[in-house]
């Protein structure tokens, strides 16, 4: 019998959720300057944009809307030509603009 962590509910802004329900973005490649990440538990109308490390500046022209009702998926962002080489992350922001979850760091070369 496989053993199950608790978990405990918590209260956030009059809805009780469970702790296994953070929601959750992988980096995945990047091939072709097109940066592909999956993503599980993002509602609709959240969104991903990429993350300089070191400034920790949001890159505008990299924002992805989450479109689709199913909370799983895959985003791809092309990156522009003006993006430097560097560490970055990807971030996603729910649907009001908070932070919900973010990726590991990878470099562009």
């Amino acid at each position: 019998m496989p053993v199950v962590s608790p978990t405990v509910p918590v209260q956030v802004r009059g809805i009780s959720i469970c702790g296994r329900m953070k929601p959750l973005i992988s980096f995945v490649e990047i091939e072709n300057r097109v940066v592909v990440a999956n993503y599980q538990r993002l509602m609709v109308r959240a969104k991903v944009v990429l993350v300089e490390k070191a400034s920790g500046q949001q890159l505008p022209d990299t924002t992805t809307t989450i479109a689709s009702p199913v909370p799983v998926g895959a985003v791809r962002i092309r990156l522009p030509d003006a993006i430097k080489p560097g560490t970055y992350f990807l971030r996603a922001l729910n649907g009001h603009g908070e932070d919900a979850a973010r990726s590991v760091d990878f470099e562009i070369h």
